[in-house]
C-alpha cells in the first residue's frame, strides 16, 4: 500500500529499522518513517529499506497489440516460476532481486530517472464497488522472456509505505489495505504531520 501524503525521509541512517515476517516466514527489512499511538494501540509507518520492484505482463497474450493491457503477476506460484529468470536480468543492471516478504525488491542503484520510461498502473480492489485507486506511476527497468511470453520489471516513482501495529510483545502485525481500520489510522498520521507542520 502506498498511503498518499506521506513523504519519506531522506536521510535513512537516523531511522531505526524492523523486519516485517509474512505468512510464509520470508522477512521485508524496513525503516520506521513515523511512529503514533491511537487509541492505546501503537502504529509504525515503515518503508522498505530496499527498492520494491513490479512484474508485469501482457494480458494472456504472446505478442503486443494496440489493444493489449500490463497485468500486474501478483500470484506466487508464478512469480517462484519467473523468479530466476527476473533475478538473472537484472543482475545485467547490478541489482540483486530478493523474495521478500510482501513486495519483490532489488539491492542495488536504481537507473537515473526516464520520463520516456514511465507508465501509469491502474489499480483496482477486489470485489469492491468502490473507485479504483489512485495509479500508480511505474519507471521500466528491464524485460525478459518465460516461455512464450513477456515479462516486464518495473519500480514505482513513490516509495511503499506499510502501516504495521505492535502489539506488547513487540511482534509487528501489518494492516492490509482493505482492513476498515487502516483509513482513520492513515487519518490519525496525516493529522500527527499536521501538528508537525504547524509547530
Amino acid at each position: 500500500m502506498s498511503p498518499e501524503n506521506f513523504e519519506k525521509n531522506n536521510d535513512p541512517n537516523n531511522l531505526k529499522r524492523i523486519e516485517l515476517i509474512d505468512e510464509e516466514g520470508r522477512s521485508l527489512p524496513c525503516y520506521v518513517e513515523k511512529e503514533l499511538d491511537v487509541h492505546d494501540d501503537h502504529y509504525l509507518l515503515v518503508s522498505p529499506v530496499d527498492t520494491s520492484i513490479r512484474i508485469l505482463a501482457l494480458d494472456g497474450s504472446e505478442e503486443e497489440t494496440d489493444d493489449s493491457e500490463l497485468i500486474l503477476i501478483e500470484d506466487p506460484e508464478e512469480i517462484d516460476d519467473i523468479f530466476e529468470n527476473a533475478k538473472a536480468v537484472l543482475s545485467e543492471l547490478n541489482l540483486l532481486l530478493k523474495n521478500t516478504a510482501y513486495s519483490l525488491t532489488v539491492e542495488g542503484e536504481i537507473p537515473p530517472f526516464d520520463e520516456d520510461q514511465v507508465i501509469s498502473l491502474e489499480l483496482e480492489e477486489e470485489d469492491t464497488e468502490e473507485e479504483s485507486l489512485e495509479p500508480e506511476e511505474l519507471q521500466f527497468l528491464t524485460s525478459f522472456f518465460h516461455g512464450k511470453y513477456k515479462y516486464s520489471i518495473y519500480t514505482p516513482l513513490d516509495p511503499l509505505l506499510y502501516i504495521v501495529k505492535q502489539n506488547p510483545a513487540g511482534k509487528m502485525q501489518l494492516i492490509d489495505h482493505e482492513d476498515p481500520q487502516l483509513k482513520p489510522i492513515i487519518e490519525a498520521f496525516l493529522f500527527a504531520d499536521q501538528d508537525e507542520d504547524e509547530n
